[in-house]
């Protein structure tokens, strides 16, 4: 991943690996299939940490290399194992998203998100606002540094392509929680990730991403990467959504003496022009 990232001549690259679910009902199929336990998740991310540690020291004089983890709600028991992980590794980062519904996940397969959607009474509407309303309890309780893939419920619903303007409920859980992103300053994850699933917009959509940019919200670019052709796929057709809705700046996050989050005292927030990011040696 990251020689592919220095081979596209990028200068910053966050790793973020998914936290280790710690709880043997929170497994997916192709995990409990091949025997996967808790306690192998988090062999493995322990694994991850120090790998990451030791490959940013080795690639220091390439790529600037921060390292996080990106955390899930589950239920709200989740913010216990989560605070837990926080401590015990220092951080530079973490994304926080929400990938269950009344603890199904809602992406992983389309039989995973109907269950969701029956939980919730059988319409989509209701499953949204429950997608919103868990998210909204992860933001309240942990105030991510960024949030990611913020309307990823759509990604196996009737019409990913739908609106969300048209379902009032949902509309208002959307902009309650963009209105208390904004309110802490956390950054909104441009997610290129659903444009190679078949979607036409990054996470989040362009209605969400112009209210959140009426507050005064902050963006920052994602891959979303899960393998090495994936890295920076799709960045030019973000940067032109981005163009077309009128975002003019983007951020991320660095390694250096300004704090953002107390949580994190040796990372700051910088700041890039489209127009500067368009220059950057990655287009050529």
């Amino acid at each position: 991943m990251l020689q592919a990232a220095i081979g596209r001549k990028m200068t910053v690259f966050a790793l973020t690996e998914h936290m280790p679910r710690d709880s043997e009902e929170d497994l997916y199929s192709g995990e409990i299939e091949t025997s996967v336990t808790p306690a192998k998740l988090i062999t493995t991310f322990d694994a991850y940490y120090h790998e990451a540690v030791r490959l940013r020291e080795l690639y220091a004089s390439q790529i600037k290399i921060l390292i996080g983890v990106e955390i899930d709600w589950i239920r709200p028991s989740s913010q216990q194992w989560i605070e837990g992980l926080l401590q015990k590794y220092p951080f530079d980062l973490f994304i926080g998203s929400v990938h269950h519904v009344h603890t199904i996940p809602i992406d992983y397969d389309t039989q995973g998100y109907i269950r969701a959607r029956e939980q919730s009474g059988g319409t989509e509407e209701k499953l949204f606002e429950d997608y919103f309303d868990a998210q909204y309890e992860l933001l309240k309780a942990l105030k991510p540094p960024i949030v990611g893939h913020f309307d990823l419920i759509r990604l196996k619903s009737r019409d990913p392509e739908g609106s969300f303007e048209n379902q009032p409920a949902v509309w208002r859980a959307i902009n309650r929680n963009l209105e208390f992103i904004a309110g802490y300053g956390g950054l909104l994850e441009l997610n290129s990730a659903s444009l190679r699933k078949g979607m036409s917009e990054p996470y989040p959509k362009a209605e969400i991403c112009k209210a959140f940019s009426k507050r005064g919200g902050r963006f920052t670019l994602s891959d979303d990467s899960h393998g090495t052709d994936q890295v920076g796929l799709n960045y030019e057709r973000v940067i032109d959504f981005v163009e077309k809705i009128g975002i003019q700046d983007l951020h991320f996050l660095e390694r250096g003496n300004a704090t953002y989050d107390p949580r994190f005292p040796s990372v700051s927030v910088s700041t890039a022009s489209v127009v500067g990011v368009k220059r950057h040696a990655f287009w050529s």
